[in-house]
Formats: C-alpha cells, structure tokens, sequence
C-alpha cells in the first residue's frame, strides 16, 4: 500500500493534490465530474471584502500550451462566500482554503479576521500576485517589506495557517519567500501567473481588453519548477508547486524539486478530471518506483550525480 497522504502547515491532506484557485471557483460545477473528497484539498476562488465584477471582456485568451486571463478577481466578497460557499464546501469532507485578495494590508487582516474561526475553513492563501488588478495584487508581491507587512496583518488577525501566493514577477522569488517566512507564513504556493499579451493581427489590437493578463498552463512550468526549487531551499516551511501540472510526472517533478504539495489550475479546463487523473497516477509511479510513502521523495532531486 501506497501512502499519499502529506501534512501542509499544520492541514492534513489525503494525498498531495490539490485544486487552485482562479481554475476552480467553489467546486459546484466540477461535482458532475468527480467526488469532490478525492482531491487533498480545494483552493477556493480569490475572495475580497466586496463583491467584484472583475475586468471587462474579452479576457481569456488561448495561448500556445497555455491560457492568458485578465479576469481581475471576479467573486461575490467573502460575506457571501461565508454564508453560502463554505457551508457547502465543509460538508463534502475535503479540507477548504481560501485565497484572500486585499487593496491593502489593513484589508487583508480584516479578511483574515472575517474568516478566523468559520467552521470549515482549513487555512487562508494570501494572494499577494495578481497581475490583473490595479491596486494590491502584485504590487504587494513584489516588494519584500510590503509582502511582510500584509502577512505579519494578517497574522495577527487569525490562527489558521497561513499560505503565501508568490508571484514570479520579481528578480528574486527566495527573497520575497524568506521575507514572508519572517513575518509569519506558514507555508507559500508557487508560481502565479507569469505576465504576458496576445495581438490580434487582423485588428492590429490586444486580443485582451486589459491588453495585458496572466499566462498559465504547461508553458510556464519550466519557469514554475526553477522557482520552486530556488524557494524550497531558502525556507523552512512547506512549499506548494503549481504551474502546468496536467500529468503525474508534473507533480512527481515538483516534489523532486521540494514541494510538499501541488496544485492543478488551468489543466482542469481542457480536462476537469485532470486533478484526480494526476492524484490516481502519482499514485501507480510510486508502486511503479517501490516507494512506500510520497514524502520520501518532497526534495528528492539528485543535483550533480552522474545520470
């Protein structure tokens, strides 16, 4: 027997896989397709303290291997999300992270606080890198003393652990991890979207209303897979990879690197079995490899050695 479960912060996890967020709403629409309990755990969709519209349209675009979004943070605020999302999300025996957005650091404790002791609620991801929004966002991702400013806010507004979205955005992603480490992370998930546009040749305009947005998808993994690797070895605490997982080897290759956990996004679009096709073929590498237990190999990567 194959043991896959792992330990995020403080979140026990069946297994290693988990849903993101921004690709996975609130799960509703992906209950046709799977039972919701098989994944390690649910990222809900980016909550702010009011409802947003999100950008204007068209903002998708399909990309070579990959998808460009602009969406801007699209949801219904967190009071809604409180009464009507997470109740139902809490019943289905999946742990429920939520990914909280804020146009300052005193929003972000206040969202913390908000969600402290909701019953249901497993841990909070600070998403300091959106690249679609014009105020927060990114702009707090970027910035070592701003990133540790939101967190050490949202520390002391909560109890639950605290994961940090870092966007790859920045000359150096260790240093804005160890930064957040600092200030009281508990944990940091990697890579955001990376920036990126798309022109339509026949208008000669940005296919994107927003011109710009962020690209996801298997063309950002190699960059995702650096990052995560740099970031495992500047921190103590856990890290969660994702960045085009769509197969088992992804997530095999993440760990490697030194993630504790990965996250399926914009594979469950083309595919929205995609998130347990990896966790049921994670599962026969390993019987394949004779390893016992997935943690064995979180940092497992040979760096110098003969091939």
């Amino acid at each position: 027997m194959v043991k896959l479960s792992v330990d995020l912060a403080g979140v026990r996890m069946k297994n290693p896989v988990m849903a993101a967020s921004g690709c996975f709403g609130f799960g509703r629409e992906y209950c046709d397709f799977y039972d919701l309990s098989m994944l390690g755990a649910v990222v809900v969709k980016g909550i702010t303290l009011q409802p947003r519209l999100g950008n204007p349209p068209p903002r998708i675009a399909e990309t070579p291997a990959g998808l460009l979004n602009s969406v801007g943070l699209q949801n219904p605020g967190v009071d809604y999300a409180i009464r009507e999302e997470i109740p139902w999300l809490a019943k289905l025996g999946v742990p429920v992270i939520v990914n909280i957005n804020g146009h300052s650091s005193e929003e972000f404790g206040e969202l913390a606080a908000r969600l402290d002791g909701v019953p249901g609620v497993a841990a909070l991801e600070i998403n300091i890198s959106c690249p679609n929004v014009k105020q927060g966002g990114m702009f707090f991702g970027t910035d070592p003393a701003m990133a540790s400013e939101v967190v050490k806010r949202a520390r002391k507004s909560t109890r639950l652990p605290l994961i940090v979205k870092l966007s790859p955005n920045v000359t150096d992603i260790a240093i804005i991890a160890r930064a957040v480490e600092e200030a009281g992370a508990d944990a940091v998930s990697l890579i955001n979207t990376l920036l990126g546009m798309a022109i339509d040749t026949r208008t000669r305009r940005p296919v994107l209303a927003n011109v710009v947005g962020g690209l996801s998808g298997p063309a950002v993994k190699p960059v995702a897979l650096r990052m995560v690797w740099q970031v495992s070895r500047a921190v103590n605490i856990p890290v969660v990879g994702m960045g085009g997982i769509v197969r088992p080897e992804d997530a095999v290759e993440f760990m490697l690197a030194g993630a504790t956990a990965v996250a399926v996004g914009s594979g469950a679009f083309y595919d929205p079995r995609c998130a347990v096709k990896v966790i049921d073929g994670l599962k026969r590498w390993l019987e394949k490899e004779k390893i016992a237990d997935v943690q064995e190999i979180i940092g497992g990567l040979r760096v110098g050695e003969e091939h």
